[in-house]
């Protein structure tokens, strides 16, 4: 009863600016859960939810043992999680800090992203026919600096000619990723994160698994050449898109990164594009 009395004396209290409060609080559990469903985090949220609803039961019941080992749980819980699930953590960072107001250009000039999409793919075409691997990186709006750093810094124009002669067999760069910035090589030979997805396909190897990797923890976009086949493949957000050739990596590369170069309007923005356009009304 003392619960029921407290929860009606709350609702007499509700107004806007709760339920405008409640909107915000449910939207931000949303979007925590999106982030983190199909990874290790969901199975570890379940197990945490138990644990709340124990310890109530366990307090009811007088169980003073469990309960005791409950509540100790959850004060140590939080600080192991934060360890444990590192990787989750940031990407959820990640993905907040992308989605900011004002959008970073990546290519203020198209007619340079069509030119360096076009090098790209016909360097991959290359290296697809003579079955030699590669693994390059575009970056979007997330830096890629401490993956650079991993790598030898090139800093040169994007070329295809270039770009297979970094992934030829048996030179001193091949074996790792290049990065490329904007219309730059900014480094080849990179070390990259490798994905910890226990549902691939068993047949990927270890150049795929890294593409894969990285693009769960930024946006940018992976193309992976098959040594073994010369498959090209495309990794975007954790996802591998497989079987492309050279016009259709083309056209998906460009639809993307068109997507993500448009500079999104501000809400400042708006407002005042709505009040030039009232002021025209009248």
């Amino acid at each position: 009863m003392e619960g029921f009395n407290l929860f009606m004396n709350s609702l007499k209290g509700f107004s806007i600016s709760s339920a405008i409060d409640v909107l915000v609080v449910s939207i931000i559990f949303y979007k925590g859960y999106i982030l983190i469903k199909e990874t290790r985090a969901e199975q570890l949220l379940k197990g945490v939810l138990l644990i709340f609803l124990l310890i109530p039961i366990s307090e009811f019941f007088n169980l003073t043992m469990l309960s005791w080992i409950l509540s100790n749980t959850i004060t140590i819980g939080v600080i192991t999680i934060v360890i444990i699930f590192q990787p989750e953590v940031r990407k959820a960072l990640e993905h907040l800090g992308r989605t900011s107001f004002v959008d970073k250009i990546i290519y203020e000039d198209e007619e340079v992203m069509n030119n360096v999409v076009n090098e790209i793919v016909d360097a991959v075409e290359a290296l697809a026919k003579d079955k030699i691997g590669a693994l390059i990186l575009i970056e979007q709006k997330t830096g890629l600096g401490d993956i650079i750093k991993t790598g030898t810094k090139i800093d040169a124009v994007v070329s295809s000619a270039l770009l297979q002669n970094i992934f030829v067999v048996n030179t001193p760069l091949h074996d790792g990723a290049t990065v490329i910035k904007n219309d730059r090589i900014e480094a080849a030979g990179c070390f990259l994160p490798l994905t910890n997805n226990d549902k691939l396909n068993k047949q990927l190897g270890t150049r795929h698994r890294a593409g894969i990797g990285v693009t769960e923890l930024t946006d940018c976009l992976t193309i992976i050449v098959s040594e073994e086949t010369g498959v090209i493949s495309l990794a975007v957000n954790g996802r591998l898109l497989r079987h492309y050739d050279g016009e259709k990596l083309k056209t998906i590369l460009v639809k993307i990164m068109k997507s993500r170069n448009k500079n999104k309007e501000t809400f400042k923005e708006r407002v005042k594009r709505w009040i030039k356009r009232k002021d025209k009304t009248f």
